[in-house]
């Protein structure tokens, strides 16, 4: 690969929809083929949408692929789709058995941390690199002014009437969206308020409340299987970019820390923004992902 500011053309980015197993996939790609693959994962609330900046970025010197989860943007699924983490992974596995990728950077967000983990433990040769960005993988990262009824939530039933109440008014409150753009941010102008818009529109669509519900419910999955991410990580001896916003009130700066203790190959970039780094930092974090590689010849 070649640097950002050595090969800076934007190339166009394309949107798909393959359909895989009932699930119509709607995907953002950009770049060459033939260039290395990276993956994009987003997370919650948003979609593939969040890296609409970054794609023509690195489309130059990777062939970008960022697909809707099931449940998020403008992908469709079948009425019984089960919504587990476990069930994320797995269509994103088939998304991409289907498109013939068995070898990839990774980039994962929030969400798209646990889901990204769950396919490099079951195909760690899969990974080339690994970009992290506001995406955890140790308890000490889960930080209680967030996650402490989340937590609670963990120890009732899915179903519990209480909980479901309490997460329902707080998934229908646009402010727990646009606080997760505008948190700690200086200078709101570079926040895209188009951005956080489209989340809460898609939020509002009929039946996306219980499905978040249930993914809080089930993110005490994960959790269980930090261990095996971080063996993952002391094992495959891949480069491990984390790019953070270094305010974020969701996943702290504990657990961006405790990489260090698993990951041989590493770097840590450190941003004065919140939980969406992109809307602020995309062209450092662009420059960061290309040279990163590129200086460790993967």
């Amino acid at each position: 690969m070649t640097s950002l500011k050595e090969n800076q053309i934007i190339t166009p980015t394309f949107h798909r929809i393959l359909i895989q197993n009932n699930v119509n996939i709607w995907y953002r790609t950009a770049g060459n083929a033939s260039n290395p693959k990276i993956l994009l994962l987003h997370g919650f609330p948003t979609s593939s949408n969040m890296f609409r900046n970054l794609i023509p970025l690195l489309a130059s010197n990777f062939h970008v692929i960022a697909p809707d989860m099931p449940g998020f943007g403008f992908t469709g699924f079948p009425g019984n789709y089960d919504f587990s983490f476990s069930s994320l992974s797995e269509t994103i596995e088939h998304f991409l058995d289907a498109l013939k990728i068995s070898k990839y950077f990774l980039y994962v967000f929030d969400y798209g941390a646990p889901v990204g983990f769950r396919l490099a433990i079951k195909s760690p040769s899969s990974i080339a690199g690994l970009v992290v960005q506001n995406g955890n993988a140790y308890e000490v990262g889960i930080d209680d002014r967030f996650w402490a009824p989340i937590k609670k939530y963990w120890k009732a039933e899915q179903t519990d009437p209480t909980f479901v109440e309490i997460f329902t008014k707080f998934l229908q409150d646009p402010k727990n969206v646009i606080s997760q753009y505008e948190g700690a941010v200086d200078g709101l102008d570079s926040v895209d308020p188009s951005s956080y818009t489209l989340d809460i529109s898609l939020l509002n669509q009929p039946g996306q409340v219980p499905i978040q519900i249930k993914l809080f419910h089930d993110y005490k999955s994960n959790v269980e299987l930090y261990p095996e991410f971080q063996n993952f990580l002391r094992n495959s001896h891949i480069p491990v970019l984390v790019t953070w916003g270094k305010n974020d009130t969701i996943f702290t700066v504990e657990g961006v820390e405790s990489f260090k203790k698993d990951v041989k190959c590493l770097k840590i970039v450190y941003y004065d923004t919140c939980h969406f780094a992109l809307e602020t930092h995309v062209a450092e974090i662009a420059s960061e992902i290309t040279n990163y590689f590129h200086e460790k010849n993967v």
